[in-house]
């Protein structure tokens, strides 16, 4: 089967590798339709590596994705030929610690698309579990489909931060995930969300939607201008979601006391944070890794129109274009969001 395989750093192709072709009793096949491209993408495509997962032997990228059932296991009753789905692509070993726990993200032995050695599902068909498979409803398009995998991880940090109605956050960085943290903030109740960054472009992005406030941290003192708007106390939760070391020197001052700090993005190095500026405003601060359990929830806001990803679809290419898209999405301007690949 033809797939888009990263090969070594820097380089990739569409070319023939050998990959499953037959579903188990419970699994499903699906012919893929709608593939994002995301920054662990492009990382694993420039770097080879994120953190201890290496690129040691030919990978197939793609974990970002949504497409059409084509066979059933003999065991999937849930599923028909026809349905469009999008898949949660890390799995689990369902009899882990972790996994009892309802903590499956955090299995050691998971396997989760495009992370060496897992290949990804940027690929004409992939076989996946039913039970992580999740069918469409009608008003969500495959393209929204394939935004459910980014989506799950802001909602994540939105549950982490135990938002009640009402409430104030900031959330730093406006790429793709920092707007879906945003968005997830609103959709669990926050009355304001302020978004920061230093690229106004993205930012303009942001500003499409009523609920957030773009801040421009190089114009402006982001901090100020968020005490200000809060009356001087601060917001209920801070979310880090631009993987900046930089963002860690002032990521307390945002918070009001009692308040929370949840860390989405994951920075190129250890960081230090200021532990007594922590200390004295009581603040929570909460890790996210990945998602569990939000894939059936994330569906349901994307059909109720209360969360709309579709402004952050920024540029399409067909798979036959699967390396230029990476090429593009390696030097993305500013202005771009979500870069997908799309299957005829």
């Amino acid at each position: 089967m033809k797939a888009l395989v990263l090969e070594e750093i820097g380089k990739i192709r569409l070319r023939d590798i050998d990959l499953p072709t037959t579903p188990g009793p419970d699994d499903v096949k699906i012919a893929m339709k709608n593939v994002g491209i995301c920054g662990s993408d492009v990382h694993f495509y420039e770097h080879g590596n994120i953190g201890p997962f290496v690129v040691k032997e030919p990978m197939v990228l793609g974990h970002e994705g949504a497409g059409v059932v084509v066979a059933v296991g003999a065991n999937v009753t849930s599923f028909k030929v026809g349905d469009k789905v999008c898949m949660e692509p890390g799995i689990p070993d369902w009899t882990s610690r972790a996994s009892r726990m309802g903590l499956y993200n955090l299995d050691p032995a998971v396997r989760f698309w495009a992370t060496p050695p897992v290949h990804g599902c940027l690929a004409p068909e992939v076989i996946h579990p039913a039970n992580l498979t999740f069918k469409l409803p009608d008003n969500v398009s495959l393209a929204e489909g394939a935004m459910v995998e980014p989506l799950a991880v802001g909602m994540q940090a939105a549950t982490k931060a135990r938002i009640q109605p009402g409430a104030t956050a900031a959330v730093i960085g406006s790429g793709t995930i920092g707007i879906m943290t945003a968005l997830s903030a609103v959709a669990a109740g926050c009355s304001d969300v302020f978004v920061i960054d230093i690229q106004q472009e993205k930012l303009d992005v942001a500003a499409k939607y009523p609920a957030l406030t773009p801040i421009n941290l190089s114009k402006e003192d982001a901090v100020a201008r968020v005490r200000n708007a809060t009356g001087g106390w601060g917001v209920d939760a801070v979310f880090e979601a631009s993987g900046s070391m930089k963002a860690y020197d002032t990521l307390f001052d945002y918070a009001c006391p009692g308040g929370c700090a949840v860390l989405v993005g994951m920075p190129a190095k250890p960081v230090a944070y200021d532990v007594v500026a922590g200390q004295a405003k009581e603040l929570r601060v909460e890790h996210v890794f990945r998602y569990a359990n939000i894939y059936d929830r994330a569906i349901n806001l994307l059909a109720s129109g209360k969360i709309d990803v579709k402004p952050l679809i920024s540029k399409c290419y067909s798979f036959e274009q699967s390396v230029e898209a990476f090429e593009f999405a390696a030097k993305a301007p500013a202005n771009v969001i979500k870069t997908q690949i799309v299957f005829g």
